[in-house]
């Protein structure tokens, strides 16, 4: 393992954003700055009660109606369904509701002071049931799993000290700049095209075959320029996307639905709450004997994303720890609340967050140093997590917990902040070791069959892929391995814009697959195009072996042609050239998707944090003094992006950490839906995160790469924890650390 360095080829290096330029010049032009000819604008009557059932739909006969379009469930020519895992979520309700703000009927007009004005005319007359907001109390069970290993009972029997936990976490908002944006365009042969705001291109394709009732040709779903998604646009989408488009057919013409951020806030998907009990047995020296865990997760009103969400959390809820024993359960379950769905991290800031504080609650008891009892139990290569899964390769748990220590100069820190005894103010540091699975879990990859390619143009070549570029440098990461695979300049590969009618489908842009699934399938793609290319060259210019390197084709040491004369001639003599690739697992990765064991992952990220903090003892508040976090994602393909992936997760982090919350009130209406009450952290919360890269190969993946993306979401909430626990001797066990919990720890032990 090292840090990484300066190397050839654009791989490595950071080149300029290919899509730099056009976001700090604004000539990028998001979905709210395309207009289309003859475009209505789309709104969304809504439910205003938690739960019960429609009697009807008034629309005020007073109101003039005659440029206004009306569309509910009657409408639909398909089925009234958001496509997803399960058909439970309908596209508009007409029966019964099951969350506040729930669609029922869509309204569009051209005059938008008009419109606004008509959503007062429409009144939903509905017979109000009682909700069911706390997931404890829930008895509609979305999914369930359980992971076993060895005898808990064994363990627990043999252990030196139990140690039993309850950790919480409630919902957390993406709050992405960009609210959610959709346009649909009614098309001659009776189709759609989707234009919008989005991760998953072919989500939305799939939704619309089955709404519209239309053969998948008849549809294309084009991403724009998107700002952020952070998992809230994988699946919401759909919905949005499934409401212009209703209105558009009905219309004829086209219909753009931009929501407000109330709107988006108050009826849009969030990270799942948790309740998390745990409890350990533990041996005398530290060694962590057995694990048993009940995780409850909150999912809202639909299934959504739910049982993908529940599986990963639950398959990394032990940890980046040995556990000889273990017994995890964990169910997701149906609430009165908006339905819960994707976010960065997908259910493992919530499971890591339990596990982490009760590794912190552990030592505590032991009177043993955290990052002590954190490398006694690291895992190590060889070592079989509780799936029953071998680690071979490419663990790095004791390397960026080592690296976190020393670059936060951890341990004299440590014992100086213990020996201060302000009654008014007390430091702390804490440390948080984690891991993440990079791609879908279990044998989701190989049903996907994921597909992607590369097209030769005259001057270099183009990247085809679904996979979207939501703000975290796809673009330029994929041109750059597509460069150094037909061995050209960056400068000369382009990316093609993910359109369902003209991409191959390469799955969704989650769960950290993108350069490790998708940039490898690219690279494999491109490979196989420097292979005909090669070929080509030698039987042009009859040599037995070509390259090309740095943009020019070599024989023997000899320049024979510029690629891009390569290129011209090639495409001149033979025509198109097109190379598609599909993504295979690994060979030796197994999956058992009815046991629920095997290799849940081919391979995993690995990152440390380290948080201090200071904490007020007459305010209660929590402020951050510094923050470092350490990474290994097997190889930076572009390091400041990947630098900036790290930092900007670490920031959502610690806003999950200790500023975000969502506070509902008795019948499940959200009450803070606006960023002056739903508050993230600013330039003035945060100090600078420093990050550090480091590079342990993962010898399956494109020049040795992992997954980044989700990975720095899943330590600081518990390393903050952890530092808080460090200044004030009391453990904060639910999120986030707010200075009414912080002083309720400190009352409770008293």
């Amino acid at each position: 393992m090292k840090q990484i360095e300066l190397e050839p080829g654009a791989v490595g290096r950071s080149p300029p954003r290919k899509d730099g330029a056009d976001k700090v010049t604004g000539r990028a032009r998001y979905l709210d700055d395309l207009t289309f000819p003859g475009q209505l604008w789309g709104r969304t009557v809504r439910s205003h009660v938690a739960h019960g059932r429609i009697r009807g739909i008034a629309w005020d006969p007073r109101f003039d109606w005659s440029d206004v379009v009306r569309v509910t469930a009657a409408d639909i020519p398909g089925e009234n369904i958001v496509h997803l895992i399960e058909d439970d979520q309908p596209m508009l309700a007409h029966d019964v509701v099951r969350h506040r703000e729930e669609p029922i009927a869509l309204v569009a007009c051209a005059d938008r002071e008009k419109l606004e004005e008509a959503l007062g005319h429409v009144k939903v007359d509905i017979e109000e049931l009682l909700p069911v907001l706390d997931p404890l109390q829930s008895t509609h069970v979305f999914k369930k799993y359980r992971i076993e290993q060895g005898s808990i009972e064994e363990a627990f029997a043999r252990a030196h000290r139990i140690v039993e936990g309850t950790y919480r976490v409630g919902h957390q908002e993406q709050m992405y700049i960009e609210p959610q944006a959709i346009c649909a365009l009614p098309r001659e042969d009776g189709g759609v095209t989707i234009y919008g705001s989005m991760q998953c291109p072919f989500y939305v394709h799939r939704a619309m075959e089955r709404l519209l009732k239309l053969d998948g040709s008849h549809i294309a779903v084009i991403q724009v320029v998107t700002g952020g998604g952070f998992g809230g646009k994988e699946d919401y989408p759909s919905v949005i996307a499934g409401h212009a488009a209703l209105l558009a057919r009905k219309a004829g013409r086209p219909v753009k639905m931009v929501y407000k951020r109330e709107e988006d806030v108050a009826a849009t998907t969030k990270r799942h709450p948790a309740v998390m009990k745990y409890r350990s047995a533990v041996a005398a020296d530290g060694a962590l004997l057995g694990l048993e865990a009940d995780i409850v997760m909150d999912g809202g009103a639909y299934v959504t994303l739910s049982p993908v969400v529940a599986s990963r959390g639950v398959l990394h809820a032990a940890g980046a720890y040995r556990w000889p024993h273990a017994r995890i359960d964990c169910r997701v379950v149906m609430t009165h609340t908006p339905p819960n769905g994707a976010f960065r991290g997908f259910g493992v800031p919530q499971t890591m967050f339990a596990v982490e504080t009760q590794m912190e609650k552990i030592a505590h008891e032991l009177g043993m140093d955290p990052l002590e009892l954190r490398r006694k139990n690291a895992l190590q290569l060889g070592d079989v997590l509780p799936t029953g899964q071998k680690l071979t390769s490419s663990v790095s748990a004791r390397e960026v917990l080592d690296a976190a220590a020393a670059r936060s100069d951890y341990a004299r820190k440590r014992a100086a902040y213990s020996r201060l005894n302000d009654v008014h103010k007390r430091r702390g540091i804490g440390l948080s070791l984690a891991l993440h699975g990079a791609g879908f879990t279990g044998s989701g990859e190989v049903k996907l069959k994921a597909r992607a390619g590369v097209e030769l143009t005259e001057r270099g070549a183009r990247v085809l892929s679904i996979s979207t570029d939501i703000g975290q440098g796809t673009i330029t990461a994929f041109a750059q391995m597509a460069a150094d695979a037909l061995g050209i300049p960056v400068d000369d590969v382009e990316v093609a814009d993910p359109d369902t009618s003209r991409m191959p489908d390469s799955g969704p842009t989650v769960a950290s697959r993108t350069i490790m699934v998708v940039g490898g399938t690219v690279t494999k793609a491109a490979q196989a195009m420097a292979r005909i290319l090669q070929s080509f060259a030698a039987e042009t210019w009859g040599a037995s072996t070509v390259e090309c390197v740095s943009g020019v084709f070599r024989a023997g040491g000899r320049a024979l042609a510029p690629f891009a004369a390569v290129a011209r001639r090639y495409l001149a003599e033979r025509g198109p050239l097109v190379c598609i690739e599909q993504y295979q697992h690994p060979p030796g990765i197994e999956w058992d998707d009815k046991a629920f064991r095997g290799d849940a992952y081919p391979c995993y990220a690995w990152a440390a944090c380290a948080v201090e903090v200071e904490v007020d003892l007459d305010t209660y508040e929590v402020s951050l003094l510094d923050v470092l976090q350490v990474a290994d994602a097997g190889k930076a393909v572009h390091p400041v992006l990947a630098e900036g992936q790290v930092e900007g997760g670490t920031v959502q982090a610690l806003g999950y950490a200790l500023l975000e919350e969502h506070f509902w009130s008795a019948k499940g209406q959200l009450l803070n839906t606006r960023m002056q009450n739903y508050l993230i952290p600013t330039a003035l919360d945060v100090p600078v995160v420093r990050t550090v890269l480091l590079e342990n190969p993962y010898p399956s993946g494109p020049y040795g790469a992992k997954g980044l993306g989700e990975l720095p979401m899943d330590g600081p909430a518990p390393a903050v924890a952890a530092a808080v626990l460090h200044a004030i001797g009391r453990l904060v066990p639910e999120l986030p650390l707010s200075p009414d919990r912080v002083m309720r720890a400190l009352e409770n032990a008293s």
